[in-house]
């Protein structure tokens, strides 16, 4: 740990395999907090930690919050609809607002992609001694996603040491809506950084092939990849096909929204030849889970019998290791 160089984290392209492992050991050392008695940490006490969620958000909120309060630090959330920004005020203010009211770290969601990265740049430049969380931002990123999706599949396949290596050669496929994702970005720089090699499917419209060389070269900004050798990413259009020899499956969120955009024919064409269904899976195995970043179309990215299934569907696991991975990243961001 005391190898971490991050004031920030924006993006997992920026993660080295050390970080990785970093995460998911720490991760994997609050995950035991319920069971050893111990329902809070000292480690952040007199920290503020403020969530500033411009776009709405169950899950990961919640999951910080509480990360935050395991950790025994002071939590304050930002409400847009009652804030100062109704009358004018701007983005950057509103942040340096709760910077002079002592926020130690910022937990910042938004809908446009790089205003995590582009606050965290004028609060370096003035001198802050502040850090950023990205909770997500636009189609850009959302680094605690990827990593509690990482720390999930590494508890799958090795429940004693869940390290960056027990993805090395596995096959992970993802499905669905690779285009309009956030979630799906972090997870091709966090599973390839371990060497997992990764299978995309969907629909030419929401996946475009371009995606096959998505972690081919560092993104704008950084001069060189942390990653010495990553795992491969390819694109199978045939779900049957990509469903061969997978180790694990990852389904997206179909957005809705995108109907109007003229990008499907329709949710029922869409679950014939993209849905997950007990069915289909047999063409991977027994074993083999599902993973969902949530919130779930029930009938359209899965089946409901498929998500209700406690020996295939990790959904309730992904939500329950999103605090022991957002607790990992507020600890080593408190203490760098």
């Amino acid at each position: 740990m005391s190898d971490w160089s991050h004031r920030h984290v924006l993006d997992l392209a920026a993660f080295s395999l050390e970080d990785y492992a970093t995460v998911l050991e720490l991760a994997q050392r609050f995950r035991a907090m319920p069971t050893s008695g111990a329902r809070k940490l000292p480690a952040l006490q007199g920290r503020l930690v403020t969530t500033l969620f411009f776009e709405p958000s169950t899950r990961t909120r919640s999951s910080f919050e509480l990360a935050a309060k395991r950790l025994s630090a002071d939590v304050q959330s930002f409400s847009p609809s009652s804030s100062s920004l109704s009358k004018g005020e701007s983005l950057l203010d509103t942040v340096r607002t709760y910077v002079a009211m002592g926020a130690d770290l910022l937990v910042v969601r938004h809908r446009c992609t790089g205003v995590p990265a582009s606050l965290a740049h004028d609060l370096d430049a003035s001198g802050e001694r502040v850090s950023v969380l990205n909770g997500g931002d636009g189609l850009h990123s959302h680094p605690s996603q990827g990593l509690l999706d990482l720390f999930t599949l590494a508890r799958q396949f090795a429940p004693e040491a869940p390290t960056p290596e027990a993805l090395r050669g596995r096959r992970i496929v993802i499905v669905g809506d690779v285009l309009h994702s956030r979630v799906a970005r972090s997870n091709l720089w966090a599973l390839t950084a371990c060497g997992a090699d990764v299978v995309l499917c969907g629909p030419p419209t929401l996946l475009p092939e371009a995606f096959s060389d998505f972690v081919a070269a560092p993104p704008p900004g950084q001069s060189s990849d942390p990653v010495a050798r990553r795992g491969s990413v390819r694109i199978e259009r045939d779900l049957d096909q990509a469903l061969a020899g997978a180790d694990a499956v990852m389904t997206l969120r179909l957005q809705k929204e995108r109907m109007t955009q003229q990008l499907l024919t329709s949710l029922e064409h869409y679950h014939r030849h993209y849905g997950l269904t007990h069915a289909r899976l047999e063409r991977c195995g027994a074993s083999v889970p599902v993973l969902h970043p949530g919130p779930v179309n029930r009938g359209v990215e899965l089946s409901g019998a498929l998500l209700d299934d406690p020996r295939r569907s990790l959904v309730e696991e992904q939500v329950t290791n999103g605090i022991p991975v957002r607790m990992a990243l507020l600890y080593l961001l408190a203490a760098s």
